[in-house]
């Protein structure tokens, strides 16, 4: 991990843009945090496609919400996002499922595994690098939460990472088949948001997903609403989340 810039926010917060291989982050901490009094790190998931440049104000927003839970926050390009090449096939993909959400067809489950499977299975080890390297900072505890999206990248991370202790999901997206598997082999906390009226995702699908979960402690939080009308108070009870399954647990 290669540190290329690092300046100090409003609100007592410590930003600190990285490298990794190819991969860029962004690596938000506590001012307090310290070597004696760690904090825990949230893994900020975000949609696929955008980059973080983009997505920057809401990140930053988010790190200062975990921030003033003690939290750090961390984030990484993702693959075929900013820029970064485009993953092969994904324009194909992405355009067979605009056109069958226009036509008012379900999208079929090859178009779904061709669109998110290639970015799962590239996200995921470059977030498991990442945590490698975070957890190795002084300031950083090793208890961490996943926040966000794309839900399949967050679904196999719960899955397969054992450094995760708790997740908070957002089903804005399609699920791979394999991922409905996956999903019977997470057994951690998990907070899950759902936009009701969501048009660019399959409600059944996110619900069948929720269910298929093997997490004794699991919560579907839904709201009213498309996909970018999550309402402000959800963020409390997504920090609430946290709070409990992660600073309980440090210290």
């Amino acid at each position: 991990m290669h540190f290329t810039s690092h300046r100090i926010l409003e609100a007592g917060l410590t930003e600190r843009e990285f490298t990794l291989g190819a991969v860029a982050g962004i690596l938000w901490t506590p001012l307090a945090a310290s070597s004696s009094a760690p904090a825990p790190l949230i893994l900020m998931g975000q949609p696929g496609g955008f980059g973080m440049r983009r997505m920057y104000p809401r990140l930053a927003a988010r790190a200062r919400s975990a921030a003033a839970q003690g939290f750090a926050a961390v984030a990484i390009e993702s693959p075929g996002a900013g820029d970064r090449p485009a993953l092969p096939g994904a324009e194909q993909a992405r355009a067979d499922l605009s056109h069958a959400i226009a036509a008012g067809e379900r999208p079929s489950a090859d178009v779904i595994d061709r669109l998110i499977l290639p970015l799962v299975d590239r996200a995921v080890p470059e977030w498991q690098a990442t945590l490698d390297e975070v957890l190795g900072l002084p300031d950083i505890a090793e208890r961490v939460g996943f926040s966000g999206g794309v839900i399949a990248i967050g679904t196999r991370l719960a899955a397969t990472e054992s450094r995760i202790a708790a997740a908070g999901l957002f089903a804005g997206s399609y699920v791979p088949r394999t991922t409905m598997e996956e999903a019977r082999r997470v057994t951690i906390p998990l907070h899950v948001l759902l936009q009701w009226d969501d048009l660019g995702n399959d409600r059944q699908m996110a619900l069948d997903l929720f269910d298929a979960f093997g997490s004794a402690e699991k919560t579907l939080y839904a709201n009213m609403g498309g996909h970018t009308g999550v309402p402000p108070f959800a963020g409390d009870d997504a920090a609430r989340f946290f709070a409990r399954h992660l600073s309980a647990a440090v210290g």
